[in-house]
């Protein structure tokens, strides 16, 4: 699905480089610690444990009844939510952490959170971030899942904005393969998206995606220019 809520043949996204399964699970691990939900390994079938894939499908599976039944989060599940959100490998099942964020905290927050990430963060949490940010827009529709200490109502115009410029800016300065891989499909490559100080970079990332060795970005590129 694009932006724009409309759905095209691309490739599908290739698996990042870096293996993020370790982080990922002490990410996990702290969300469940600060809900106060305590996930077993089950036993192998011979003397060693299950493996953390094992563990990491029940971590989820708790998760999901916790949203459905309703939670107060803390100021501090904020920040683990998101870090757990960057540092998921599955490009889908990071929504799990974004929405409940995003009903709790509300769009402005989680947004400019993930944009900290992608200015500041290491390259595999610049991609995670990039990840993370495709559920960012997502409808409200977990009433049950709130903050202890509500913010008032926002929107997350302003951040967006500034998310389209910062993205441009990385995929172009920013070699890192898992990098332009992530960004690529949330660029908007028309120069209409951004103010004139920016146009010839829009050139210059389109140049740059059209040449690039690796297949999956020349493909996506030619889906995305113009739209």
């Amino acid at each position: 699905m694009t932006a724009d809520g409309k759905t095209a043949g691309f490739m599908a996204l290739p698996g990042g480089e870096e293996d993020r399964r370790e982080v990922f699970a002490r990410s996990l691990a702290d969300v469940l610690r600060l809900l106060g939900i305590g996930v077993a390994a089950e036993p192998g079938p011979g003397p060693e444990p299950a493996d953390g894939l094992t563990w990491e499908r029940r971590a989820r599976a708790a998760l999901r009844k916790v949203w459905r039944d309703g939670v107060v989060l803390s100021e501090e599940a904020f920040d683990a939510l998101v870090k757990a959100a960057v540092h998921d490998p599955n490009p889908s099942f990071n929504r799990q952490f974004v929405e409940p964020a995003l009903n709790a905290f509300g769009h402005r927050r989680v947004q400019a959170a993930l944009l900290a990430y992608l200015r500041t963060g290491t390259d595999p949490e610049r991609a995670g971030a990039a990840r993370a940010w495709y559920w960012s827009a997502l409808t409200l529709e977990m009433p049950r899942v709130r903050a202890e200490h509500p913010a008032p109502a926002d929107e997350g115009t302003k951040v967006l904005k500034e998310w389209r410029e910062a993205a441009l800016r990385e995929f172009v300065r920013n070699e890192h393969l898992d990098v332009r891989r992530c960004i690529l499909p949330l660029l908007r490559l028309r120069k209409s998206s951004y103010p004139a100080e920016l146009h010839d970079l829009v050139d210059e990332a389109v140049a740059t995606a059209r040449s690039h060795p690796d297949e999956y970005i020349r493909h996506r590129v030619e889906h995305q220019v113009g739209d």
